[in-house]
């Protein structure tokens, strides 16, 4: 997308919003294959929008590093999804590993700079945790979180990167373990509820933000939430709809959810907690729920 097409269309949100209070998330794909990303960042940093990306680390160097600081980078994500074999292989690169670290190293010894690592956790790594914990804190990473990844996309043709239930349980108690030694900062992702778990994998309980206080332009200038929900949810298109009008006026689905309510969700007791779960585990809104991570208390 030519940048001054997004720019036109969140524009209005600093003229809204006191300064510093939005954050731009740039994600993708990869962000940092457009050449301009940070002549992008400082147009945004310039209209008072704080802005960050998502990377998976490959082409995150010192000189990019410093051009990105340079331009105002607020926030970054790293995606380091297991030991050395188990990363190259889920990424498909020889060199994704090491050059995740070496942007690890940069970011963590940047005063000032908000970062997580993400990891997404897969049949094949599942094991390795304890050992990408150390990994991570003698690196000096303080800041953690996990994603399982969702059955939708190409991942839901791919079993080997599906947790069973009994995988992700003992994932939860791997993030309780680790929380209550308090060496890193450990964090369950939004993915979903998980009932007897959320005060121990979790700063605070589960809400799923998507049309609340996250909304997304697409590539193609749709109008979304969450950018991990279906595309059925898409509310507008930034050439024909102002962006605003869409926002104040649009996200219904998102902002009353007892259309969730169908399926296992309809006589669940902890609705009310949950709201249905996280949006991107609905295929449209006529579907029941991909996947329940609510663990009850015996």
């Amino acid at each position: 997308m030519p940048f001054q097409d997004f720019l036109k269309a969140v524009e209005p949100l600093s003229k809204r919003y006191p300064r510093n209070t939005v954050i731009v998330a740039i994600t993708g794909g990869e962000p940092l294959l457009r050449p301009d990303l940070a002549e992008c960042g400082k147009a945004l940093k310039d209209k008072g929008l704080r802005w960050g990306i998502v990377t998976n680390g490959m082409l995150y160097d010192e000189a990019m590093h410093s051009k990105l600081i340079a331009a105002g980078l607020s926030s970054v994500t790293v995606s380091l999804d297991g030991l050395e074999e188990t990363h190259n292989w889920l990424r498909n690169h020889p060199e994704s590993f090491r050059r995740a670290l070496r942007a690890l190293h940069l970011i963590a010894n940047t005063p000032g700079l908000a970062y997580d690592v993400v990891t997404c956790v897969h049949q094949r790594n599942l094991v390795e945790l304890p050992q990408l914990k150390e990994l991570l804190i003698e690196n000096g990473i303080r800041n953690w979180r996990l994603f399982t990844i969702s059955p939708i996309g190409r991942a839901a043709h791919n079993d080997e990167l599906q947790l069973s239930r009994a995988q992700v349980e003992q994932m939860m108690q791997f993030m309780a373990d680790t929380r209550r030694e308090n060496r890193i900062h450990l964090t369950f992702s939004c993915e979903a509820y998980t009932g007897k778990y959320e005060e121990h994998v979790r700063d605070s309980y589960f809400f799923c933000r998507a049309g609340i206080n996250i909304g997304s332009v697409l590539i193609d200038g749709g109008i979304s939430a969450c950018p991990n929900i279906d595309r059925s949810f898409v509310q507008g298109n930034i050439y024909q709809d102002n962006l605003l009008d869409v926002w104040d006026n649009r996200f219904q689905l998102m902002r009353d959810r007892v259309w969730m309510r169908t399926g296992i969700c309809r006589k669940c007791k902890d609705f009310r907690q949950c709201l249905g779960g996280a949006m991107h585990l609905r295929p449209n809104a006529n579907s029941n729920i991909l996947r329940c991570y609510n663990f009850r208390k015996e």
